[in-house]
């Protein structure tokens, strides 16, 4: 005895759809929020590097009284301020204080992270004033005088990874496979970076490096999350689009810490935001365009490696469609044959 299943009505189907819809979109805007909000609402210093200097005595009081808050920083000794000074520009800590018969000298670097240098600056000074004491502060790396909250360079994420996520949609769009579509992302990625360096290098002078190694920066920023989309795109379909373009959206970009710092987000949040093109790019831009270069390796390679694996998983995806269309063919001929 046979039985039969029923094809589903078009009413039915509509109403699944209309059902799917009611229900994800409420849980897109919640994961949203929090992935945006909760960074926020939880920002402090966890294990923040930071640098204390001056004769051993002197420096094993401050480094005690800041041991008071627990977990808030990871100390690193020197010997004197020229030490620490160095630690900053090598980005090994974000500032650093030093013990002086005048009283603490607070050794920040605000191109690092305004946020950090503020946080520091309220940290030691309300130490300072508890103990009748006046701090010294001076900013060792400033941020650019035309961005001295470094709004500018914070702003920048996200365009940048809409302007990816838009290149990688657009040549999956188009139907681009192959070394077509490698090429596509290359150069528009390439582009991408020429015109935002002409935008906040010379004309907004928000940033301070060399030119062509910031439009670098900027092109493999780009690239990391263009290639990541069509690649994905090219592996699953259309699904790969919006979930490269939601992990971007919704976990780069508010795990960049752009605008703190990794180490004032909640765990893990800062450390897989370093994980991601924005948070990599971010940082590596920050290296380059005000440490000349310090601490870059790491953001480089997790760039390079984000674009390297998206630019792969385009040419997979169309050697595999390449076989399957020659598959079936062949598939039919045999069919006719038996026939």
């Amino acid at each position: 005895m046979s039985s039969t299943r029923s094809a589903p009505t078009p009413g039915s189907t509509g109403i699944r759809r209309l059902i799917a819809v009611v229900a994800l979109v409420p849980v897109l805007a919640a994961l949203a929020l929090w992935a945006f909000a909760w960074p926020a609402a939880r920002t402090a210093p966890r294990d923040l590097p930071l640098g204390v200097a001056g004769p051993d005595t002197a420096a094993t009081r401050v480094e005690h009284r800041l041991a008071q808050r627990a977990g808030a920083f990871e100390i690193h000794r020197y010997a004197d301020e020229a030490a620490a000074r160095e630690a900053i520009a090598d980005r090994t800590v974000y500032g650093a204080v030093v013990a002086t018969p005048e009283g603490p000298k607070l050794l920040t670097a605000s191109a690092a992270s305004p946020a950090v240098a503020q946080l520091l600056q309220q940290a030691v000074a309300q130490r300072a004033a508890a103990e009748g004491a006046q701090v010294e502060t001076v900013d060792v790396v400033p941020t650019p005088e035309s961005d001295p909250r470094g709004a500018a360079l914070t702003s920048s994420v996200l365009p940048l990874a809409l302007a990816g996520i838009a290149a990688g949609a657009a040549v999956t769009l188009l139907g681009l496979r192959g070394m077509r579509a490698v090429s596509a992302l290359l150069g528009t990625a390439a582009l991408i970076g020429v015109i935002t360096a002409a935008l906040a290098h010379s004309w907004l002078e928000v940033l301070t490096g060399n030119w062509w190694a910031e439009a670098g920066v900027l092109a493999l920023m780009s690239l990391a999350v263009s290639a990541s989309v069509a690649g994905l795109a090219a592996l699953l379909g259309p699904a790969g689009t919006g979930i490269a373009a939601g992990v971007v959206m919704l976990f780069g970009n508010p795990f960049s810490g752009a605008a703190s710092a990794p180490q004032l987000l909640p765990e893990p949040a800062g450390a897989i935001g370093q994980w991601l093109p924005p948070g990599a790019g971010t940082s590596l831009l920050r290296s380059v365009s005000f440490f000349d270069g310090a601490a870059a390796t790491g953001p480089v390679l997790t760039l390079t490696w984000w674009a390297t694996l998206g630019l792969g998983a385009v040419l997979l995806g169309s050697t595999l469609k390449a076989r399957r269309k020659s598959a079936a063919p062949a598939g039919e001929r045999e069919m006719a044959a038996v026939g």
